[in-house]
């Protein structure tokens, strides 16, 4: 009957979180204090959730039972299977309060946010790197490491970034798949674009601390900031 009076009369007392079930606290209670009791016999994972846990075995077994209807992609989770049919469906309902972004990935909102906050939390061991996203700092290491494990197979480039190495691809292609709807420009690269459309509405994201100037591309930008330190 909880169920239809939405009533939680289960709260947490370290957090906001209200439960329904006793049980469902029980769980819940475990973010806080770190316990995993389910334990995986293959390998070292660990999980608060038995159905956490469930999951991760079919990593070992190789099991996808969620499958695509449309396509060939399996998956091991249903809610995963939920977020790729999005890929179909070309719904978005995930959308940013700040501007025209949206995504069929919570995470994925999450991940644009900081790029407005200019929130940057995964460091660099290394040197002063920061960065939002995880990926990113993986990537990031390799520079320091010097490893390059995407290999183009028509030439002798080597990088750090699948993604990269797909856009490398084109130069031996020709393909510009990003086409300007002003003029006729195209680009390899999304990037690029979103650069050249400035060229259209005048927009210079990046400005100067020092003086007036501002600039459409970042490195422009460092370039200029040279004239003030005097750097060459």
């Amino acid at each position: 009957m909880i169920t239809h009076s939405g009533e939680k009369p289960y709260k947490c007392s370290d957090c906001s979180y209200v439960a329904a079930q006793k049980s469902h606290l029980r769980v819940h209670m475990m973010t806080h204090s770190g316990e995993k009791p389910f334990k995986c016999s293959d390998c070292s994972y660990a999980a608060a959730h038995q159905s956490n846990l469930r999951v991760h075995m079919m990593t070992h077994s190789g099991e996808k039972p969620f499958k695509c209807p449309d396509c060939s992609y399996a998956t091991a989770r249903k809610s995963d299977l939920n977020l790729h049919m999005m890929i179909h469906s070309g719904e978005k309902p995930f959308k940013c309060p700040d501007c025209s972004y949206a995504t069929a990935q919570k995470s994925s909102l999450r991940r644009h946010l900081k790029t407005h906050s200019g929130e940057k939390p995964l460091k660099c061991s290394d040197c002063s790197y920061s960065t939002a996203q995880k990926s990113n700092l993986r990537v990031h290491m390799k520079t320091h490491s010097g490893e390059k494990p995407f290999q183009c197979p028509d030439c002798s480039h080597a990088t750090a970034r699948k993604s990269d190495l797909r856009v490398h691809m084109m130069t031996h292609s020709g393909e510009k798949p990003f086409q300007c709807s002003d003029c006729s420009y195209t680009a390899a690269r999304k990037s690029d674009l979103k650069v050249h459309m400035m060229t259209h509405s005048g927009e210079k994201p990046y400005k100067c601390s020092d003086c007036s100037y501002a600039a459409a591309r970042k490195y422009t930008l460092q370039l200029h900031l040279k004239t003030h330190s005097g750097d060459k």
